[in-house]
């Protein structure tokens, strides 16, 4: 199942930033990272919402 990326840059420069974190500490809580996330590239509830999805679907695949 691919998932479309938001044309949003800082949705973009999120996804980066937490998919790095991740490979730097496989076991750190992707909720946490995007709670980080959402201060640090100042984003909307929906994109909030997309990146949680995101994340889940891909650790499912």
């Amino acid at each position: 199942m691919s998932t479309i990326i938001p044309e949003g840059k800082n949705v973009q420069q999120a996804i980066k930033w937490i998919s790095a974190n991740i490979e730097e500490n496989e076991k750190q809580p992707v909720k946490q990272l995007v709670d980080k996330a959402v201060f640090k590239f100042d984003l909307s509830p929906k994109d909030t919402e997309f990146l949680t999805g995101f994340f889940r679907d891909r650790k499912k695949e």
